[in-house]
């Protein structure tokens, strides 16, 4: 079951590398924000999967992981009325590493924002939050 986020992610990442004006950077971008619209959904479990190596971490600590996220999410909505909205403010790949930095605004209930950096890792074709 923990494959099923991982496969949708894959088919949109081969969706975005299939055309030819789509640079590794974009996608990484496109990939970072699928993964925070899980988070925002309440997919926790997709959300997780979407982390570099999650499946070789031990079930005990990606249920911490889980909690921590639903955690988040409840801070988010005491601090700020929750988080709106996700967007891509811009991305950057480092191809020669396979690495990627997104730069992500957080748009919350509050009519604030913040900037937050996500650092992606490309393995196998997909790319995860590392």
């Amino acid at each position: 079951m923990r494959l099923l986020p991982v496969l949708f992610v894959l088919c949109v990442t081969l969706g975005f590398v299939g055309c030819s004006e789509n640079d590794p950077g974009e996608v990484a971008g496109k990939t970072a924000k699928q993964y925070y619209d899980y988070l925002l959904e309440g997919k926790y479990e997709a959300w997780v999967d979407g982390h570099y190596h999650s499946d070789t971490i031990s079930n005990e600590y990606r249920e911490q992981l889980i909690v921590n996220a639903k955690m988040f999410m409840l801070q988010q909505n005491r601090e700020h009325e929750g988080i709106r909205e996700v967007r891509v403010s811009n991305s950057k790949a480092d191809t020669a590493h396979h690495t990627a930095n997104v730069f992500m605004v957080f748009v919350y209930g509050d009519s604030t924002n913040e900037e937050t950096l996500v650092p992606m890792v490309e393995h196998k074709g997909l790319w995860y939050m590392r």
